[in-house]
């Protein structure tokens, strides 16, 4: 089959077209024909050497696919061979056929195409996990979510919108702070021209903050935070280490968690697909909320969606076509 593989760690261009033999489901997998593979962040650090795959996983890069199940593994139910899936995978994403975890299989949503439908598993896995169950969104709460014309923060922005929350975000410019604006935010600070700490700290401060940028955000997070404010860390695109003074913390009575997606349990992910069932696909098949597409590439050119997407000119998910 067709696969793009990362040649050696390093930028967009050691994405390299390849053949490779077809996978074979084990026991508890599927495999899927794929037609469109989504595009994350954590390829491209994969792709660095920075971010390696868990022990078992295939090593070619993406996360997330939507297409038709070829192939079923033993003890597999619920899942049959033709149906039309979007899942969360370990990797093998960019390639014609992929396995993964039947467990961690969703129905296509009615009304969406299967573009759409492979732009949804590892966002939407990532977004409902850390915003709702780990960070504990609640209606009327104030929700601030970094990086809204992100793949993360568009759904952030829609799915904290329809619980109910107050949303705000940060854009790097007044075109992308539009599309959030559109999307249900509240408040939609240019990063280049406000503070956003000054913009929440007048509001009463952030029940919750989403943050995928790390480094010096870190403390000015915490500064933004409202009195029991919970502030969720899942990615560190500025650095991992920063000085922070816990004095301010402990007296606010501040939480501070975080967590990556890829390294859980089968059964963990297992889990959070079965909200993602009851409690979102709904609103994705009501239309509520949705995916915000930018552009598509071939898979043969997954380098070029890659420099796309570290040019964070994007708004919303890139996918590869397979």
């Amino acid at each position: 089959m067709r696969a793009v593989e990362i040649s050696k760690p390093g930028g967009p261009d050691v994405l390299t077209p390849v053949e490779v033999p077809v996978p074979v489901p084990g026991a508890g997998d599927v495999v899927i024909k794929l037609d469109y593979a989504g595009v994350n962040r954590p390829d491209a650090l994969q792709r660095a050497g920075a971010y390696d795959p868990p022990i078992g996983a295939s090593p070619l890069p993406g996360l997330e696919g939507a297409g038709t199940v070829s192939a079923i593994g033993a003890g597999v139910s619920g899942v049959a061979v033709g149906d039309k899936v979007c899942a969360l995978l370990p990797g093998g994403g960019y390639a014609e056929y992929v396995s993964t975890p039947a467990a961690h299989c969703l129905p296509v949503p009615n009304g969406l195409s299967m573009a759409e439908a492979a732009a949804l598993p590892e966002t939407y896995f990532t977004v409902f996990s850390n915003v709702f169950m780990r960070g504990g969104l609640k209606a009327e709460e104030r929700f601030l979510v970094h990086g809204g014309s992100s793949g993360i923060g568009t759904t952030a922005i829609q799915l904290a919108r329809a619980c109910g929350a107050r949303v705000f975000t940060t854009a790097g410019s007044d075109e992308k702070c539009g599309v959030c604006n559109d999307l249900g935010a509240e408040v939609a600070i240019n990063y280049r021209d406000a503070d956003f700490v000054e913009v929440l700290k007048a509001e009463g401060g952030a029940d919750l903050i989403l943050d995928m940028v790390g480094g010096d955000y870190l403390p000015r997070n915490v500064k933004a935070l409202a009195m029991d404010g919970r502030l969720v860390q899942i990615a560190f695109l500025q650095g991992p280490k920063i000085e922070l003074n816990f004095a301010f913390l402990m007296t606010r009575r501040l939480t501070i968690t975080g967590s990556t997606l890829r390294p859980q349990s089968d059964l963990a992910k297992a889990k959070i697909a079965d909200r993602l069932r009851a409690e979102v696909w709904p609103l994705l098949e009501a239309g509520t909320v949705k995916p915000v597409m930018d552009s598509e590439f071939a898979l043969e050119d997954a380098s070029k969606a890659h420099a796309k997407m570290e040019s964070s000119t994007h708004i919303g998910k890139i996918v590869l076509k397979i």
